[in-house]
């Protein structure tokens, strides 16, 4: 008769063993090993790495995506701005934002939405963007969207100073020359001196002050409150602001496109400022900040498309080095992270 050893290989074992260690022993060979894997520290250390890699990746994408959406609120705002006041404009803007908020998260379905531990910052946060809203409208009666907007990408700038004493964020030599070419190639597309440029810009400059402000205010916040919170305050903050100033600036739209309009455009707002909360989240800021220059394209393309201003040579240009700038941004993320 054979033996046990000289069976199938299912039953193979050592003479003595006991078959219920026998098989148990592959699933305690598995378990040790985790416990090796989960003890070593420099596997600790990678996967970290690795996954804050993927958080800063993950960030720089809802930035693109929150400007473009903020690209198509500034497109709304300035043909709106061409048929009714600019506070008016600015009100719409954050009254719709507002009732869609009410419907997707309010205090009623979500008890603690209005509890922050910062409600001061809430508050001057709010205020910030509502000043930046204001100044950026405002810029648009009398500049052309593109125009506007590259002024507003000196933000980047602004961040990147305030984002080490603020925050603690401190960024290379070679971000900060990813920077400077990107904002180059903002200036290849208005070319001040050209010309000379409307007085106008000092409100845009105004708003990019306000918006590097809240740019840094808005990742302060994250690391204390939800991203559906900080986003309930900014359109809270800014319909009841308007409010009082309504009657005397209010006019009816002539048109139910205008009506559409001013309902709809501040869902691009909500959209875009809730991407760039949860983007700030997983990112820091001085990361982020330089990203906004694709809104560049998404300008040029709007502006073309609604309001047939025909982009020449040196805006193509200026845009194309300002999308290899922020390409250059994200190769250097992920080498960065390879490497940490």
């Amino acid at each position: 008769m054979p033996t046990l050893q000289q069976s199938s290989g299912r039953f193979n074992r050592p003479e003595g063993s006991s078959p219920l260690l026998s098989q148990a022993s592959p699933r305690r060979t598995a378990l040790a090993s985790l416990r090796g894997m989960e003890a070593d520290p420099h596997q600790i250390a990678d996967s970290e790495a690795h996954k804050q890699r993927r958080h800063r990746l993950i960030g720089i994408a809802l930035m693109c995506g929150a400007v473009a959406s903020f690209a198509v609120l500034d497109a709304a705002a300035k043909y709106l701005t061409g048929h009714m006041d600019t506070l008016q404009v600015v009100w719409a803007r954050y009254a719709s934002a507002f009732l869609l908020t009410l419907l997707i998260s309010n205090p009623l379905t979500h008890p603690g939405l209005m509890r922050t531990t910062r409600p001061v910052l809430q508050l001057v946060r709010s205020a910030l963007l509502l000043g930046s809203t204001l100044f950026n409208f405002l810029a648009f009666r009398y500049l052309q969207l593109d125009q506007a907007l590259s002024i507003l990408f000196s933000t980047p700038f602004m961040v990147a100073i305030l984002a080490g004493p603020f925050l603690g964020e401190w960024i290379g030599w070679r971000r900060w020359l990813a920077i400077l070419v990107g904002f180059a190639g903002v200036l290849l597309v208005t070319r001040p001196g050209y010309g000379g440029i409307h007085w106008a810009a000092l409100y845009s400059v105004a708003s990019a002050l306000c918006y590097s402000f809240y740019i840094i205010t808005t990742r302060v916040l994250s690391r204390t409150d939800s991203s559906e919170t900080t986003l309930f305050y900014s359109n809270l903050v800014g319909v009841f602001a308007m409010m009082p100033v309504l009657p005397f600036v209010w006019s009816m739209p002539d048109s139910w496109f205008l009506i559409f309009l001013m309902a709809a455009f501040g869902a691009f707002g909500s959209f875009g400022h809730y991407l760039l909360i949860v983007g700030h989240r997983l990112a820091p800021a001085s990361i982020l900040a330089p990203f906004m220059y694709t809104q560049l394209v998404w300008a040029v393309a709007l502006g073309f498309l609604i309001f047939g201003d025909v982009p020449n040579d040196w805006t193509l240009a200026g845009a194309a080095v300002v999308v290899a700038s922020g390409l250059y941004l994200l190769y250097r993320e992920r080498v960065k992270g390879a490497s940490r």
